[in-house]
């Protein structure tokens, strides 16, 4: 019942947002849209993106040069699922193509639910469709991480995909020098199964062994767990005759993060007795962070976390932007992903601007010539923000490192690639 509200709010804002399709019966009106999941644990930070964007439209009064820009909300969750749906995905890809006025994607928050609609927007009549993700942090995506990627997501040959958060190899190799920083000697690894999961698990495994940590888990991604499985108490029993000084958990909190982590305290002791690491995909849930059994957990972020840029820019456009959102909301955006939200439409408006209004015009301007930039005066990142026109990708590799603290993400610091 508490989801069946959560989705009507949702619908109000989009019908808000995009207004009647007959009001983008102008040339120069076009859609925007995000793709995020919208039931589930992952609500509240999603959520949090989507208010963010609206209200980012309505200060700068819907406009991205000559043209009037609309935005429109769509959900790739299902409630069967919890979180990202591929069957979904699929579906809110073709609506994405069919839909004649949008020109552009903000999303998705899940890699393996981009894996899916990236190559149906590649393919769109008329040119490819621009993606921008504020939160997809797989490499493969962009740049050569398992067999047949990149490519295999651009059928057309024409990249159409952008990022404006960091990678997991980098996510990865961060958190486990920060493991061996804070005293960490040996650790054993678990997935999620999922190409997040997997991904950011097999870039914290390699950079371990290259820090001399001895990982007690067998193979390149560690051990997978089931988000089915009622509790996880077998799974700890085995670990804990290992001795390790630190779980490494890749993966998402959807996938019964809950349990998972009230078995390992239940079965190994507290996150002082046996330390406990997560990446991006278990920040932003207010269900994990106040959980008691989630205190003194540490987690990455592929970017820098809300506090960490306002301190860079305490009166630049960040900060005036979370200042504006409290002030229009009542409260903070939830994690750190709904201001990477906004400067990815920074990136597609700016785009926009440079085009001919048409979804190759858009695509064009971001992967040819000189791609696009948002100055750091601009950008709600606190800095200068620009995007490969090559790979999509973003030219800042920024990692925060957070902590669980009276139930609340706290900021340790930001972490430098060694």
């Amino acid at each position: 019942m508490k989801n069946r509200f959560r989705i009507i709010g949702l619908v109000a804002i989009a019908v808000l947002a995009v207004g009647t399709l007959s009001a983008c019966s102008s040339a120069n009106t076009l859609i925007i849209s995000s793709d995020l999941p919208l039931q589930g644990s992952s609500f509240d930070s999603n959520d949090s993106t989507n208010k963010a964007i609206a209200l980012y439209l309505k200060q700068i009064n819907y406009k991205a040069g000559k043209y009037t820009v609309k935005f429109k909300i769509y959900d790739d969750a299902t409630a069967s699922a919890g979180s990202w749906d591929p069957a979904k995905c699929t579906s809110n890809a073709q609506a994405h193509v069919a839909n004649k006025d949008e020109v552009a994607v903000m999303g998705t928050y899940n890699s393996g639910c981009a894996k899916v609609e990236i190559p149906i927007l590649n393919q769109a009549p008329g040119g490819a469709m621009t993606m921008v993700s504020n939160a997809n942090t797989n490499p493969g995506l962009t740049k050569p991480w398992n067999p047949g990627e990149p490519a295999v997501y651009y059928p057309t040959g024409v990249r159409n995909y952008a990022r404006v958060c960091t990678t997991d190899d980098n996510q990865g190799a961060a958190a486990a020098q920060f493991a061996k920083s804070i005293g960490v000697k040996s650790v054993y690894v678990l997935n999620d199964t999922q190409t997040y999961g997997q991904g950011v698990a097999q870039a914290f495994t390699t950079e371990a062994k290259k820090q001399g940590l001895i990982v007690l888990s067998s193979g390149p991604f560690g051990e997978g767990w089931d988000a089915k499985q009622p509790d996880y108490t077998a799974l700890f029993t085995k670990i804990k005759a290992l001795n390790p000084d630190m779980i490494y958990v890749g993966g998402i909190f959807d996938n019964n993060g809950g349990q998972l982590m009230k078995d390992k305290v239940a079965v190994l002791g507290n996150n002082t007795a046996v330390k406990f690491m997560a990446p991006d995909g278990f920040t932003g849930y207010p269900a994990f962070s106040s959980m008691p059994e989630a205190t003194g957990a540490y987690l990455s972020f592929a970017g820098l976390s809300s506090d960490l840029l306002t301190k860079i820019a305490p009166t630049g456009a960040g900060a005036r932007f979370v200042t504006s959102y409290i002030a229009e909301y009542g409260k903070p955006p939830v994690g750190s992903y709904p201001v990477y939200g906004v400067a990815a439409v920074q990136v597609i408006l700016a785009a926009i601007a440079k085009s001919d209004g048409t979804r190759k015009g858009v695509t064009d301007a971001i992967f040819s010539g000189s791609g696009i930039t948002i100055p750091a005066n601009e950008s709600v990142l606190g800095k200068s923000l620009k995007i490969d026109p090559k790979s999509g990708d973003t030219n800042a590799i920024d990692i925060t490192i957070e902590v669980i603290k009276g139930g609340k993400e706290t900021t340790l610091t930001a972490w430098a690639l060694k």
